[in-house]
């Protein structure tokens, strides 16, 4: 169990909660190929228009959103205000480029805000250091223009400090106009990629101390992300797509760490995506998270209509049925002092460790090192006793183990639950 430094932001929220949804949703919506389908299709802005000129997602309901994020166990959400194709979903004064100007004529994010705020969320905000529709923005490796003919003459005409100014005006606009604002998620830097003589971007193209220094003033206990490319100036660290198997470190210290992950394998609707996680790999994902140390934000990408598809809304159900018994497993929780039995993990709050059972055993689960230092066992989804320590000496024997293991007798067949979980508290 490891204790991060404290940051900035007030973190002391964010490692109770555990469980987050993020929701990525704009024009991408509408061709369902993925979120970077600009950048895969090299799409210029002309040809990019017909979605802009179609956007009316008219079954947007906040509220059920909001409803069935948090019936999902989730606590927190970060919402793509601005995607990487530069579309924003508020009223901004700083571009005609946003949805008060398409066929739905109406600003989307103080609805969303007003609805999760009044369910009891904590809010953040997505913004996208990335701008494929500014004119401003200069061309490079992952922008649609990459391989254009003229690509590096039309960066000539192009200033990134007009842009980083546009940015920090946008950035002051959510930041005054919404309230409290929890979290900011600034995606993101890549100041190594050169391509064909146009250079990635980072800290002095964002100019990201400047953008820092006016986050810091308007909110002053927001959480920040890690992709401003400044060392020292994020509050969370945001390993994407990807488990880690330890508490995150950097520059080998314990930091405040969150997963973000999809239910298939893009953030935006894809349509004709196949790769939706089962049941076990959901569970699993949240329970490994924070086993070591982390928060997991789980990704929901509504469809053009602004609801969310039959396949999403499956996946959240498994959630809402898991976390409806399991939920003190997770909220306030975090990596255990003591070491998990092969198959299963642990994660603790105070004096309640709770063992997650992945591989159901037959009849004993042996944990050694423990037979003195629990006084009940229970398991959470019915609240029933579990028996420890309940066999002869000769069994213990026959295990190879002695009185200082932990044995506990479970029924033969597994609980019906994705992942059982057993409550033990210590002495």
């Amino acid at each position: 169990m490891y204790h991060p430094k404290p940051t900035a932001g007030d973190t002391s929220w964010f490692v109770h909660d555990r469980f987050g949804m993020f929701i990525h949703w704009g024009l991408y919506a509408l061709p369902a190929r993925h979120e970077w389908v600009r950048h895969y299709e090299e799409i210029p802005n002309e040809a990019y228009e017909k979605y802009f000129e179609n956007f009316n997602p008219h079954m947007f309901d906040p509220v059920q959103w909001a409803r069935t994020a948090w019936d999902a166990g989730m606590r927190y959400v970060v919402l793509t205000t601005k995607h990487h194709e530069g579309f924003c979903l508020w009223d901004t004064q700083y571009t005609d480029y946003k949805v008060t100007n398409t066929p739905y004529g109406k600003e989307i994010l103080r609805p969303f805000v007003e609805a999760f705020r009044s369910q009891g969320f904590r809010i953040g905000f997505y913004y996208s250091l990335i701008d494929w529709h500014h004119p401003e923005f200069p061309i490079d490796g992952i922008h649609p223009l990459r391989n254009h003919p003229d690509a590096l003459e039309m960066n000539k005409s192009r200033d990134v400090r007009k842009y980083a100014e546009y940015m920090r005006n946008q950035v002051r606009e959510l930041l005054t106009n919404y309230g409290q604002v929890d979290v900011l998620w600034c995606d993101f830097s890549y100041p190594g990629r050169e391509y064909k003589g146009m250079p990635g971007k980072g800290r002095d193209d964002w100019e990201s101390e400047k953008l820092v220094a006016l986050i810091r003033e308007l909110q002053p206990k927001i959480l920040l992300d890690d992709r401003l490319d400044l060392p020292g100036s994020a509050d969370i660290y945001t390993p994407e797509q990807y488990q880690p198997a330890a508490w995150v470190r950097v520059d080998g210290e314990p930091v405040v760490w969150e997963a973000c992950q999809t239910f298939s394998g893009s953030w935006g609707y894809h349509r004709d995506e196949a790769t939706w996680k089962d049941a076990g790999q959901l569970v699993r994902m949240l329970v490994n998270t924070v086993a070591t140390g982390g928060n997991l934000l789980m990704n929901v990408g509504p469809t053009p209509l602004g609801t969310w598809d039959s396949r999403a809304l499956d996946a959240l159900k498994i959630y809402e049925e898991w976390m409806k018994f399991h939920g003190e497993a997770i909220y306030g929780c975090t990596q255990s002092e003591f070491t998990a039995p092969a198959d299963c993990r642990l994660t603790q709050n105070g004096d309640k460790l709770y063992l997650h059972i992945y591989a159901w055993p037959f009849r004993y689960l042996l944990f050694e090192g423990m037979g003195e230092k629990v006084k009940f066992a229970r398991f959470l989804h019915d609240g029933s006793e579990v028996l420890m320590n309940a066999i002869p000496d000769w069994q213990l024997t026959h295990f190879g183990l002695d009185k200082s293991a932990l044995v506990l007798t479970l029924p033969v067949k597994q609980p019906n639950t994705v992942v059982p979980v057993i409550e033990l508290t210590l002495k």
